[in-house]
């Protein structure tokens, strides 16, 4: 699914040279420099050769910027599979999602038996306004015909400048014909954290992705939950599926849930990619108390395992589910002069503990497998299934933060219902109070 709240999911932490704040608690060398080595005139020399030939005698026109582009990418596509080259419209993709908003009409989209179909219009947004509709078919987008447009395609003419409008042609259940709403673009809020409670104390946190905003959401969420929990016996935090995002984030999730010690440490080719991330003490906000469960599975990378080796490392929490995805490296954006960028490889994370994310991934204390598909049922249908369930606003999320997980909405999750009841026979045997060692 590919919301039109939520844009490109991120693979791993990002750091941006320029733009990267001094996070509390960071042990770090100097700025890293952005001098590239001399390249010998030799080389270049070749280099130039190749693309005049290119452009002059190959049997179809190609333009210099084209056939720099595709060099660029030739020479990523040598590194490992994370590095890679942006143009300058990739690269502002990026940057939309990790400062948390962007201008459009605030509606989750997704290819529905091969129709662009609205899963739910977010609360407050000028779709919602519009009166959109989960269900709802959109058959143009400004008088343009969606059939056999990806849902990029679809993303791309929805969003716009603030202030500007957009047409979507709906088809809806009840219509004798397709009808127009012409809808004012506004700036919408992208959320990275959602949450949900349970009647014996308990508090459900899940964070999708780590961008600007998420610490600030999940600090809310907390504060809102020791104020109606009363006592707050417990919180799921569940980073499965969670790509990544911003390392900064990650760091500050962490320190959240820690009192004090190592979160991540990285180590690079270079003294400047060789950094520590410690958690602040005395901070009394924190939520340092509470007992706790981390759930992930092989979906969960980078930024979210960072958090999962700290919380694991340290004996903050129990991790619960199944081995995460093994993305530990850390990808530097280095913008350049015409608007494009470079994401490149850098340096490798380590948990507290000296273990290597990458490759390895986190281990769960407890592996509980996620929900088997039955005989009779495929993967297509299970998902369509969860679709229909968000698109009535059944899923787990979609309902408001202070309504209480159901017994039936449990038990359609094996994994959070081991670990409510953990919370529930709190504390476990295997779970030491004695913090990891700092490398």
């Amino acid at each position: 699914m590919l919301g039109l709240a939520f844009g490109w999911s991120l693979t791993g932490p990002v750091t941006v040279f320029g733009q990267n704040p001094d996070l509390p608690g960071a042990v770090k060398s100097l700025q890293p420099s952005l001098s590239p080595s001399p390249i010998s005139d030799a080389k270049l020399k070749v280099f130039a050769q190749a693309l005049a030939l290119i452009e002059e005698q190959y049997a179809e026109p190609k333009t210099t910027k084209d056939l720099v582009y595709g060099a660029i990418q030739g020479a990523m596509g040598t590194l490992d599979p994370h590095s890679s080259f942006m143009t300058p419209e990739e690269f502002r993709e990026l940057q939309i999602e990790t400062k948390g908003k962007f201008s459009g009409i605030g509606i989750e989209i997704s290819l529905k038996e091969r129709i662009l179909t609205v899963v739910s219009p977010i609360e407050g947004t000028p779709a919602y306004q519009a009166g959109i509709k989960a269900g709802d078919q959109i058959v143009k987008i400004n008088g343009t015909p969606t059939k056999n447009a990806t849902l990029l395609e679809a993303v791309k003419m929805i969003r716009g400048p603030k202030g500007s409008k957009v047409t979507l042609t709906i088809n809806r259940e009840g219509f004798q014909a397709p009808k127009d709403f012409v809808i004012t673009r506004e700036i919408i809020p992208i959320r990275s954290v959602k949450a949900r409670i349970l009647d014996d104390g308990i508090g459900y946190i899940r964070v999708t992705n780590f961008q600007d905003q998420t610490d600030h959401d999940l600090r809310a969420y907390l504060k809102k939950m020791k104020q109606r929990l009363t006592p707050f016996k417990g919180l799921v935090l569940d980073l499965r599926n969670d790509p990544g995002g911003l390392l900064e984030q990650a760091v500050r999730v962490s320190d959240e849930f820690l009192k004090s010690g190592l979160i991540v440490y990285t180590e690079g080719r270079s003294r400047n990619q060789n950094m520590r991330f410690f958690a602040r003490s005395g901070q009394e906000d924190k939520a340092a108390a509470v007992p706790m469960v981390v759930l992930i599975n092989e979906g969960s990378a980078s930024a979210s395992e960072i958090v999962a080796g700290a919380l694991k490392d340290q004996k903050r929490a129990l991790i619960v589910g199944t081995k995460s995805f093994g993305k530990g490296s850390v990808q530097t954006i280095i913008p350049l002069d015409d608007g494009s960028a470079l994401r490149l490889t850098t340096a490798l994370y380590f948990t507290p503990s000296g273990v290597t994310i990458n490759d390895k991934g986190i281990q769960p204390d407890v592996v509980v497998e996620d929900k088997q598909i039955p005989s009779n049922e495929s993967f297509q249908k299970l998902r369509e299934e969860a679709l229909d369930r968000h698109m009535k606003r059944e899923g787990l999320t979609d309902k408001t933060w202070n309504t209480p997980i159901s017994p039936e909405e449990l038990d359609r999750d094996p994994q959070l219902k081991r670990a409510v009841d953990l919370l529930r026979h709190w504390p476990p045997k295997n779970l030491a109070q004695t913090p990891a060692p700092k490398p």
